[in-house]
């Protein structure tokens, strides 16, 4: 298995750091053009709860991140994270602008931009196939699950074609695709979840595995609060994780293996709320496949 911090450090020589930017967007999910309310364990920050404020520039952003992170990193190369909601869902011209302004920054090795398959039109595109020859654009892909039915439950809004569509777009411009998949949807086995990752290895360049977390002020919660399903144990989790992480190929590479959301709003499972402890199993973990 290889992580995204060894990729990056052999890459560039050194530790590259990402910032989280918000540009200001919503989603097609939120705003009746799909549906309404989002995806059922989406936050109110649109899964971007520790991006910088979208009330600052671009700049301002990536200037406020790298203040944040002075004391972990001393290489002076980062990666703007495009993170909050859905970040192709502009226009072409917006989007050129806000991205440029990113691409363009002495610091910023790179572009991650998050984004839900079916927001992804063909100038929108271009416009990244574009960028992609002045740094590297990574694409963010918001899949979860393989499986129609859990689909279904979380409102993801479309199916499964759509997200095959769009990553043979990307691989046609040679843009790098990342996909998110969630560990521990309600009603999934480890088997259905196994299904997921094969899936998703097929033609993906990364792969981020997020342990779900039910967050306050969501539909999620309401269901989780009316007994409708349980949230994965740490020993439960760290199980599923060693059976996904032997399946992952070598040249697929690794971006996550949890995720933390914000503590003021995790309801459950709360034993994820202390990152250092898992981050410590997930690599005791890996060390045992040697």
């Amino acid at each position: 298995m290889i992580t995204v911090g060894e990729y990056l450090k052999s890459k560039y020589g050194c530790k590259v750091y990402r910032i989280a930017l918000d540009g200001g967007f919503t989603c097609p999910n939120r705003d009746g053009k799909v549906g309404k309310g989002g995806c059922i364990f989406c936050s109110a920050g649109g899964s971007g709860d520790f991006a910088e404020s979208r009330l600052l520039s671009i700049t301002q952003q990536i200037e406020k991140g790298k203040e944040r992170v002075k004391e972990k990193i001393k290489s002076g190369k980062y990666i703007a994270y495009f993170q909050a909601f859905t970040n192709t869902y502009a226009p072409a011209k917006r989007l050129r602008a806000m991205f440029t302004e990113a691409i363009n920054h002495p610091d910023i090795v790179g572009l991650s931009i998050a984004t839900r398959p079916d927001c992804l039109p063909e100038d929108v595109l271009n416009l990244l196939e574009e960028l992609n020859r002045i740094k590297p654009v990574w694409v963010e892909l918001g899949l979860q699950t393989i499986h129609e039915n859990t689909a279904k439950y979380i409102r993801r809004g479309y199916p499964l074609s759509v997200y095959d569509t769009a990553v043979l777009e990307l691989k046609k411009r040679n843009i790098t695709v990342i996909t998110h998949v969630i560990i521990g949807l309600p009603g999934e086995s480890a088997e259905d979840m196994e299904e997921t990752v094969r899936y998703v290895c097929k033609n993906a360049d990364g792969i981020k595995l997020q342990l779900l977390h039910v967050l306050r002020g969501t539909d999620l919660a309401k269901d989780f609060e009316d007994g409708k399903f349980s949230v994965l144990s740490e020993d439960e989790y760290m199980e599923v994780l060693r059976r996904l992480v032997k399946i992952i190929p070598e040249n697929v590479i690794v971006h996550r293996l949890t995720g933390d959301g914000p503590k003021k709003d995790l309801i459950a499972p709360l034993w994820s709320g202390d990152k250092k402890h898992v981050l410590n199993r997930i690599n005791r973990m890996l060390e045992d496949f040697g």
